[in-house]
């Protein structure tokens, strides 16, 4: 062999084991699949029947599969703790409340006092994921990842709180997003310069062809962002807005499912059926992108839901509620009175504390690394992303952070099982048996779960043998105090290590007096507001004036009244004044029970002094439930009274004066 030839081979054999070596230290890209609203049954993987799901079923093949994964009950809350690795007591995002505009840094969580007619004071959810967090997307670009967010975001209105600012370098976003941007169609109305309110949606979302469906979009941009990979690891944040409402769905797919029938005769939703189906078409294309560049090898894949399956939205109790008629009227067409998905076995869905609310799919796939095709049911959840990635990487904690969640690398590397006594989930919302929401801990198969702000006689706690009556079917608190003790002594820690605001009572509450003497105190103090509910807001009655602050969006909060017998037409006047102005309506919502749906008419409040509002209300048959909407915000709106009287000639007027005598 010539020297030439010998210098060659050396340079080529050089070449090779550098390419070798660089290959070997190149870290895992990492990507994280959320879907949103997806049930723990709600695909083949998981035991479905009726749904479709190829793609994430060949996936299952390949990856570990969990069965005892969890969320919180409601999706702004797990996104903060799957990029922070914190319980959402910790975070304060303990609701869906992402898209509302911030709090001020004054702002009370748990405030002193309430109405009268509410026995608890609840904390309130914080509307933002707070830009001190050191959230995962930072950890891994200040590791050299690329990083990327694209979907939903729904942890903050502004900009200061968008991806952007939280560690993705590119984003693909729009706020408000408590579901998909104007729709699952574009055009989606999305703009930088906008507002956020009204048709006009921030975010950096753009529209498409006419009638391009969001879900396919995500994949669009989501394989653009793998293919301009250059070398560098990746991390892509993919949050789906399927299978969130309002149901946009391909037709053509949903009348595919109309015909098919669940063999359990549990499932059988086709617009769910219609819209899971894009969403697994999504993800595949994101998997056969990885194979396409050749990059399936060294990538991460988490598949994983925010919540569990939604078991309640447009079913016949929705009409009642009001929801749009043109959606509903959709709804009904396909699905009839179906409500989304059906948990079974499981109990309730997604809003709740029960396993159907918080028991989620979860997958994980790194070929080499985590053995494709295997079941485990390590007790994980969303809090363990982040220290769970990190580990995997090979990066170091991050310096200062406290993580709630732990490392189950172990577990997925087949080298041990997860030594954890016990996990949390907090949610301090209603429904529960007092309004207020609670609390679990699960310890091995023991479930316990304690209400918060309960009314006489009602139920502190519920536990359940999850192994045993995965259905949460039998309390079993009555039987086995002791365990209660002890699971409870730990929730008391867990509220304590968290500086979790716990929900107490009211001390202005005052009982409702009971129908028999409801009359003779109408106009008494001991139920200032006279009968009227107040929603979405707080109210204060002093010196014969009602003042209502809004706890929600602007023009959410609302005094509903039942009306009984009271038939329309009517004319509702009322004397008010607040700083702002702004519109309001008068809802009606009928007589239900004969299948009438809620109507409205608008009025406007004037900003300034005291103005007397006429609004007729043009409402054939009974009004039912009736609600005075008020442009209350941060500023309140004062009510002197209100009177309602009807048009006939005899008809006499009945007035709340509000404490006043």
């Amino acid at each position: 062999m010539t020297l030439k030839l010998k210098l060659l081979t050396s340079f080529i054999l050089c070449l090779l084991t550098s390419s070798v070596l660089l290959a070997a230290d190149r870290k895992p890209n990492v990507i994280v699949f959320l879907v949103d609203d997806m049930g723990w049954m709600d695909c083949g993987a998981y035991g479905s029947k009726y749904y479709e799901t190829p793609n994430i079923d060949r996936f299952a093949t390949r990856a570990m599969r969990f069965t005892d994964a969890y969320a919180q009950p409601l999706c702004s809350p797990t996104r903060c703790s799957l990029l922070t690795g914190k319980y959402s007591a910790r975070h304060g995002i303990t609701s869906a409340t992402g898209h509302q505009p911030p709090q001020s840094a004054d702002f009370k969580f748990l405030a002193e006092s309430g109405p009268a007619n509410q026995p608890t004071l609840v904390p309130q959810s914080k509307n933002y994921m707070e830009p001190a967090e050191y959230t995962l997307a930072e950890a891994l670009r200040d590791a050299g990842y690329q990083t990327a967010h694209i979907g939903k975001w729904h942890l903050g209105l502004t900009q200061p709180h968008w991806p952007e600012r939280q560690g993705f370098q590119f984003a693909f976003h729009c706020h408000p997003d408590p579901g998909p941007p104007g729709g699952y169609f574009s055009p989606y109305g999305v703009s930088l310069t906008g507002t956020a309110s009204g048709k006009n949606k921030l975010g950096t979302i753009t529209d498409g062809p006419d009638g391009e469906y969001i879900v396919d979009r995500l994949a669009d941009e989501a394989v653009k962002f793998i293919a301009s990979n250059n070398g560098r690891p990746f991390f892509l944040n993919l949050w789906n807005y399927g299978v969130h409402g309002p149901w946009g769905h391909k037709v053509e797919y949903t009348q595919a499912f109309a015909s098919k029938k669940d063999p359990r005769g549990l499932q059988g939703n086709p617009i769910m059926a219609s819209m899971l189906k894009s969403v697994d078409q999504c993800f595949g294309r994101i998997v056969d992108e990885l194979e396409k560049q050749g990059l399936a090898d060294n990538t991460i894949v988490v598949f994983n839901s925010d919540n569990g399956g939604n078991t309640h939205s447009n079913t016949a109790e929705d009409a009642k509620r009001g929801s749009a008629s043109a959606q509903l009227a959709d709804w009904r067409k396909w699905a009839g009175t179906q409500p989304p998905t059906v948990n079974a076995p499981l109990r309730d869905g997604k809003g709740t504390l029960y396993e159907g609310g918080t028991r989620v799919p979860l997958m994980w796939s790194w070929p080499e690394r985590i053995k494709p095709g295997t079941t485990n049911d390590a007790v994980v959840a969303h809090i363990d992303l982040y220290p769970t990635l990190v580990d995997l990487i090979g990066l170091p904690k991050p310096a200062d952070e406290k993580f709630d969640g732990v490392s189950y690398s172990r577990v997925l590397k087949s080298a041990g099982k997860l030594e954890r006594r016990a996990l949390f989930n907090y949610f301090p919302h209603g429904p529960s048996p007092g309004r207020a929401g609670g609390v679990w801990v699960r310890s091995g198969d023991w479930k316990l779960i304690r209400w918060f702000g309960l009314l006489k006689d009602e139920e502190r706690f519920e536990l359940f043998n999850l192994k045993a009556d995965l259905s949460e079917s039998k309390n079993l608190a009555a039987t086995e105090v002791a365990r209660v003790k002890e699971l409870d002594g730990l929730i008391d820690q867990f509220l304590i290590d968290t500086h979790a605001m716990y929900p107490r009572p009211n001390p202005a509450y005052k009982p409702e007096p009971s129908k028999s003497t409801a009359a003779t105190k109408k106009n008494a103090t001991d139920d200032p507001l006279e009968g009227w509910k107040a929603r979405q807001c707080d109210v204060v009655v002093k010196d014969g004036v009602l003042s209502m602050t809004s706890t929600n969006r602007p023009g959410t909060a609302f005094l509903g009244y039942g009306m009984g017998k009271q038939a329309g037409p009517v004319v509702l006047k009322f004397r008010a004044r607040c700083t702002a102005g702004g519109e309001g309506k008068v809802e009606w919502l009928g007589d239900t029970a004969a299948g009438a749906q809620p109507q409205s008419v608008a009025f406007k409040l004037e900003a300034g002094e005291w103005r007397e509002v006429t609004v007729d209300v043009p409402a054939k048959g009974l009004l039912g439930i009736t609600r005075l909407y008020l442009p209350a915000g941060a500023k309140p709106v004062d009510v002197d009274w209100i009177e309602v009287q009807g048009k006939g000639a005899n008809s006499k007027p009945v007035r709340w004066d509000f404490g006043a005598r």
